[in-house]
């Protein structure tokens, strides 16, 4: 079970928000309060794309073009880039495992990401977003391994938030801190072959 953004997408953090922000004109951190007018939290499904448009447009004064430019800033410091060598590590654990992504999303985040192919290497995927629920509330993790059929010791999970890595445990999942690639892999490989004995 993997996450995406920070996990299998290296996200730029120097390329959103803050040179949108310079080309727009806007004050820094004026991009994310914006995001404070919303009527829900986007990452439980509580609003839509065109609610987070609205609310980013009436917020920060921008007109549509400036707006729907905005958007594409997010979508493509969103999806960042593929970390291709986890992506084929994860994808060679099938089909003798189940696999899996966990991620805390908002909506359009499945569009946006299925250029990546993540549905092509998994068994399943559940975004938050879509199903009511983020990490690192329990019941994310409950709804995961409930969703592939398998006991939480079963699971093996990598994300970048340790709040998240910490919740995984306390759910009876095997974690890993996600810091680099080679690391990650290693130490995901020394689990599986000590559930493996």
């Amino acid at each position: 079970m993997l996450d995406i953004g920070g996990v299998l997408e290296v996200v730029d953090d120097d390329v959103f928000p803050g040179p949108a922000e310079v080309r727009l004109g806007l004050v820094p951190g004026s991009i994310a309060g914006g995001l404070a007018a919303l009527p829900g939290d986007a990452m439980l499904g509580e609003v839509t794309e065109e609610e987070v448009r609205a609310a980013w447009q009436r917020a920060l004064g921008l007109d549509d073009d400036q707006v729907d430019g905005l958007l594409e800033d997010y979508w493509r410091w969103y999806v960042g880039t593929l970390d291709r060598p986890l992506l084929d590590w994860f994808a060679a654990q099938r089909p003798a495992r189940l696999t899996g992504i966990l991620s805390n999303s908002g909506p359009g985040a499945r569009e946006r990401e299925r250029h990546h192919g993540f549905e092509d290497v998994t068994d399943d995927i559940v975004y938050s977003h879509e199903v009511g629920v983020a990490k690192p509330d329990p019941a994310a993790y409950e709804l995961t391994a409930r969703r592939l059929g398998i006991e939480p010791h079963e699971v093996l999970f990598l994300d970048d938030v340790e709040a998240n890595v910490d919740a995984a445990r306390r759910a009876g999942w095997h974690a890993v801190l996600h810091r680099d690639t080679a690391t990650s892999i290693a130490e995901m490989e020394r689990i599986l072959a000590e559930q493996a004995r």
